[in-house]
């Protein structure tokens, strides 16, 4: 599998396309930004999205960051930790992109019991630690549900927000 020279799928200017999947290239289909304070994960993740044909638009590592990147690039989807060099700030994040960007998120935590009783609009959470068969898993559902407006099966380690489990009609606050 080919990765882009650049993991946001940028290369001087210039658009580049990954392949990915099944080695046909194609655009990436989805703006995501991470909100991690573990550079080194960060980093990681970064190379799991562009290979799931994600452009990956900026990493923050506190709330002030993860803001301006959010308004500055507008994200269909953003992998949130709940708890970041600023303190427990994940949550208000989320909320924001969720009301304001309409983006899709989706908590990373090595602490569940943290994140907000409605999960504050966001898909649901992934406990660390995770192997990147989980993210990949992860990005998929939420590529169905942010492109199609659907819930495929929940990917395992993932778990689904309670809002999404007796949906209204229109199916989310997205």
């Amino acid at each position: 599998m080919r990765r882009s020279p650049s993991a946001s799928g940028h290369n001087g200017g210039k658009q580049v396309w990954l392949a990915w999947g099944n080695g046909v290239t194609q655009p990436p289909d989805l703006r995501v930004m991470i909100v991690e304070d573990q550079a080194l994960l960060a980093m990681e993740l970064e190379l799991v999205l562009a290979d799931c044909g994600c452009d990956v638009i900026g990493c923050a590592m506190d709330r002030a960051s993860a803001f301006a990147i959010a308004e500055r690039e507008r994200p269909d989807l953003a992998l949130i930790d709940v708890n970041l060099l600023d303190g427990m700030t994940g949550p208000q994040i989320a909320q924001r992109l969720v009301s304001e960007h309409s983006a899709a998120v989706v908590f990373l935590t090595a602490n569940p019991e943290q994140i907000p009783d409605g999960f504050s609009g966001a898909l649901g959470a992934v406990s660390k630690p995770f192997d990147e068969q989980t993210i990949r898993a992860v990005v998929g559902f939420a590529r169905q549900f942010i492109l199609h407006r659907t819930l495929g099966e929940a990917p395992r380690r993932f778990r689904l927000a309670p809002w999404l489990t007796t949906p209204p009609d229109d199916i989310a606050p997205h």
